[in-house]
């Protein structure tokens, strides 16, 4: 099974020092967001309406995240609990998740390098995500499609869903030392239903993707625009 470990943000990871050089050796392959600072943008819709809040954010929750092989959620967690201690000095705060989209919508990685900007956008959760709400069949097949024809065109290089924190865990150094513990989690304003990830030559064209995207819930929502670091 896969899973998504979330490096939660905190004053260091939004400094223009973050990541380091050791942390991105340490764990290879995973995507780090610069500061909300640079470029970050929120996007909610309201009564059918994009409503844009500037970066920086006082509430950021993502600084990176890296997808992880593991049997099941106990053994996920003892992976993230061994995460290296180049990581802000053996303090950083990690989620795990179980990756999947609630309902089948296929999770994607091109493994592309970007050709401009790659952008990360980050799907806020609410109470509806974190039910595991299955949208309808044809919802899935709008999203599926959608995908697709943004992989063709070359702008989304990777994007999955997340399943409810029920099914993940948080784990807390504390001196080097993990603590761990189970999901659900009550914050939901803090928490991530699923991302993708975009080449884009612009941050309009980002935006754009976004309002033009056929979400799983047809209300309100909240996305996040970060640039990606690595």
């Amino acid at each position: 099974m896969q899973y998504m470990v979330i490096r939660k943000s905190d004053a260091g990871s939004e400094l223009d020092s973050f990541p380091s050089a050791e942390l991105v050796q340490a764990v290879p392959g995973a995507r780090w967001l610069r500061s909300s600072a640079d470029g970050g943008l929120r996007m909610r819709r309201r009564d059918g309406q994009w409503l844009y809040q500037e970066g920086p954010f006082d509430d950021v929750s993502v600084a990176g995240f890296t997808f992880i092989e593991a049997e099941d959620g106990r053994a996920a967690r003892d992976q993230a609990a061994r995460w290296p201690s180049a990581d802000a000095e053996g303090s950083a705060v990690l989620e795990v998740r179980e990756a999947g989209c609630p309902g089948g919508c296929c999770g994607f990685d091109t493994g592309a390098a970007p050709k401009h900007t790659a952008w990360a956008i980050l799907l806020r959760s609410d109470p509806v995500f974190e039910s595991d709400m299955e949208p309808p069949a044809q919802v899935i097949d709008m999203m599926n499609r959608a995908n697709q024809a943004g992989v063709k065109a070359g702008i989304a290089l990777s994007g999955e869903g997340l399943k409810s924190t029920a099914r993940g865990a948080r784990v807390k150094f504390s001196g080097g030392k993990p603590f761990i513990t189970d999901g659900p989690f009550t914050e939901v304003k803090e928490l991530i239903a699923g991302y993708w990830t975009l080449d884009a030559a612009s941050r309009d064209d980002v935006i754009a993707w976004v309002k033009a995207y056929p979400y799983p819930v047809p209300g309100d929502m909240e996305v996040e625009l970060r640039k990606v670091a690595v």
